[in-house]
């Protein structure tokens, strides 16, 4: 079956079943205690500032790579127009999933397939 010689497949499953239960666990727990703090001033406060987080961790770490990659000539060009239609989106829709969403793809393409 292509395992490696001396490794069964009942030790795969005894370490493969464990940690998917685990994961699984893990990724579940937050969601089952999100209704206790539905109401705490702690999780309104994340949910008021994180987005604005986002962004500011988004576009320091694109402006910092900008200067540190010779291979992205126009680099700077690409992160401004696609900060300023971020920008624009966001003031025009106030979401902030589709400005971040929006503004990662447009600075992707910009740098990939245009610029």
């Amino acid at each position: 079956m292509g395992l490696p010689e001396g490794v069964t497949l009942s030790m795969v499953a005894a370490v493969l079943i464990p940690v998917g239960i685990v994961t699984v666990l893990l990724r579940a727990l937050p969601f089952s205690f999100l209704r206790l703090l539905k109401d705490s001033p702690v999780v309104q406060f994340l949910g008021a500032t994180m987005p604005v987080g986002v962004m500011t961790v988004l576009v320091v770490y694109t402006m910092s790579s900008i200067s540190r990659d010779p291979d992205i000539p126009h680099g700077l060009a690409a992160a401004l127009i696609a900060a300023g239609i971020t920008l624009a989106l966001h003031a025009w829709k106030r979401r902030a999933g589709l400005s971040i969403l929006t503004g990662t793809a447009i600075y992707m393409l910009l740098i990939n397939l245009v610029l």
